[in-house]
């Protein structure tokens, strides 16, 4: 990391109040929670339970924002993470600035909020976090009674995406996903550029799109005071998508790859 403490200051600040210029467009906040009409969900029945087809995306939880007047922990810190050759807090990357200075597309997943900002969401919506075996039983069983090929009622899978991994967007992706565009983040190895927008890929096991790739969900899940991610994102390859790719996070943690979905 080159440059001297009066530029790296300089380019913070520029980051920081392109920001807040990204947040003053989505408006202020609601003095009333119920004032603001809540967004819409599609919810699919697995069971017992019900799940988000797709993952909570950055105008839904805007509503929230409105709605709430919470300011999320990256707001509040001055920005979420990235890993760069270590975790690296990056100056004004919020939840509406994913990257600092592009304003996010409501249509793609939101990031940077914590696994507490994931569950206050919810709940707000009357709604929960999936429990981690709830997740996992969506993501790699088939449960629709009549399922179009190529999947079979009752068969479990080793990716969401089905018997393969590539038409999810991560590392190894076969180009399947309709990138509309990406959300311009870092490159790695000339392949990638981000997280895209919900339903961007083919939908995979249950009909649900992105439970592999795209970024990590926070899920119901406690492990020794850390909460479980599932589903890999669009930085890592095949092997995260798998239900065996275990990992947790502190749940005051907000990262540019961590977004959720909601479950009833």
């Amino acid at each position: 990391m080159g440059g001297s403490l009066g530029s790296i200051a300089t380019r913070t600040a520029e980051s920081a109040g392109r920001a807040a210029a990204v947040l003053a467009i989505f408006g202020a906040g609601h003095a009333n929670a119920q004032e603001a009409t809540k967004p819409a969900h599609k919810l699919v029945r697995i069971g017992t339970f019900e799940i988000d087809r797709h993952e909570v995306t950055v105008g839904q939880f805007h509503a929230f924002w409105k709605a709430t007047q919470i300011k999320t922990k990256a707001e509040r810190d001055g920005g979420g993470f990235q890993y760069v050759g270590g975790w690296r807090r990056m100056a004004g990357w919020t939840w509406a600035a994913p990257n600092g200075d592009m304003l996010g597309r409501h249509d793609t997943p939101v990031v940077h909020v914590t696994w507490h900002e994931a569950k206050a969401y919810c709940e707000w919506m009357g709604l929960r976090l999936p429990t981690d075996a709830e997740w996992v039983e969506a993501a790699y069983t088939e449960r629709r009674p009549s399922p179009p090929a190529p999947f079979v009622t009752g068969r479990t899978y080793p990716y969401p995406s089905g018997e393969g991994a590539a038409d999810a967007n991560q590392i190894e992706s076969n180009g399947k996903c309709h990138f509309s565009p990406p959300v311009s983040v870092e490159t790695r190895d000339g392949q990638r550029l981000g997280h895209v927008s919900v339903g961007s890929c083919p939908p995979g096991v249950n009909g649900l799109y992105d439970m592999g790739g795209n970024v990590w969900e926070w899920v119901d899940h406690d492990v020794g005071g850390q909460k479980r991610t599932r589903g890999g994102s669009w930085w890592y390859g095949p092997a995260q998508m798998k239900a065996d790719a275990l990992y947790e996070k502190d749940p005051d943690f907000p990262a540019v790859y961590i977004g959720f979905r909601c479950a009833r």
